[in-house]
């Protein structure tokens, strides 16, 4: 029960403080999934979200139902989920309340012209963390060099890129 009520309480902290989507949740997922409770390492952490990132759904959605899945089993995966999510449903009542009420008040617009560099930032930061750990040799960078360029100036569809990225990857290890 009790790591049911850490699985819960973690992925709530996770859904409540974290802007701007998956991706900016990645650095205090790490923190929390890795540093603190030690259900993960480095490695299997990077290859939950490389399967939460080519499963259908947002990315810390598919994360928390993996980990709580690989924790404590189906109800584990309840739990983590509901957790994750939860957050997001409060404080999105919350806002959608404020919103109307205050529709007109310019503090609104600062206050999301201000989130804005906190949310790239907090993706920045959640980027090159994965970089670190993903980039292990030389074969992994030349990967992810060649695959940056195919799908930024190529026009490469992503679905075929991660397809290209898992061959090259079964060849080349």
């Amino acid at each position: 029960m009790n790591v049911l009520i850490d699985l819960f309480i973690t992925f709530f902290t996770i859904g409540a403080f974290s802007f701007g989507g998956g991706y900016a949740m990645l650095p205090l997922m790490k923190r929390e999934i890795i540093e603190i409770h030690n259900w993960l390492t480095n490695a299997e952490f990077i290859d939950i979200l490389a399967i939460s990132e080519v499963t259908p759904g947002p990315i810390a959605i598919n994360t928390a139902t993996f980990l709580g899945y690989r924790i404590s089993g189906l109800v584990g995966s309840i739990v983590a989920t509901i957790g994750v999510v939860l957050p997001s449903f409060i404080i999105m009542g919350t806002i959608v309340y404020f919103l109307f009420k205050f529709e007109d008040s310019p503090y609104l617009d600062w206050f999301f012209i201000g989130i804005r560099p906190i949310v790239l930032g907090l993706i920045g930061a959640a980027s090159i963390s994965i970089a670190m750990d993903s980039f292990i040799d030389i074969k992994s960078i030349l990967i992810a060099i060649v695959l940056f360029y195919l799908v930024s100036f190529r026009k490469t569809h992503p679905i075929l890129a991660i397809i290209l990225a898992g061959v090259a990857g079964t060849i080349l290890y």
